[in-house]
């Protein structure tokens, strides 16, 4: 069976964070996640956040963005209802061909070391995790 996927606007931001949250993924609603934050993404030519649907319903998105020498895929989720069948494949690949389509060639995905779902799907789509690779950030607040 085929999923429709789109790109999603600010007024599907609900549906996206309930999402989430059915597919378990930490989120920071009073920070980087929150409506305020994300409404500039949501417009955001490099950026593409996409829905997969069954019917009205929310099923699966992925968040792709571009820095400019490369792309970064984040927040993939698939509702558990519907996990097993290919369908983080799907999306993981059709925000790749959005940001090749900016000539971006190397395309790379932070991944939390406890969401062995992401881990697997991305695995199964022959991204090599950087065990060499340290990961630093710096937050204005904690929710960031």
């Amino acid at each position: 069976m085929e999923y429709p996927i789109r790109h999603l606007k600010e007024t599907d931001y609900d549906d996206l964070i309930h999402l989430w949250r059915r597919a378990g993924l930490t989120h920071r609603p009073h920070g980087r996640d929150s409506l305020q934050s994300m409404s500039a993404e949501f417009s955001r030519a490099e950026t593409c956040i996409l829905g997969m649907y069954d019917g009205s319903e929310m099923i699966g998105s992925i968040i792709g963005t571009s820095d400019g020498r490369r792309g970064w895929l984040n927040r993939l989720a698939v509702d558990p209802d519907y996990r097993g069948k290919g369908l983080a494949g799907i999306l993981i690949k059709d925000a790749e061909n959005f940001l090749r389509g900016f000539g971006i060639k190397v395309i790379a995905a932070l991944i939390e070391d406890e969401n062995l779902p992401s881990i697997s799907a991305f695995q199964k789509e022959n991204y090599i995790c950087g065990e060499n690779i340290l990961y630093f950030s710096k937050r204005s607040s904690p929710e960031d």
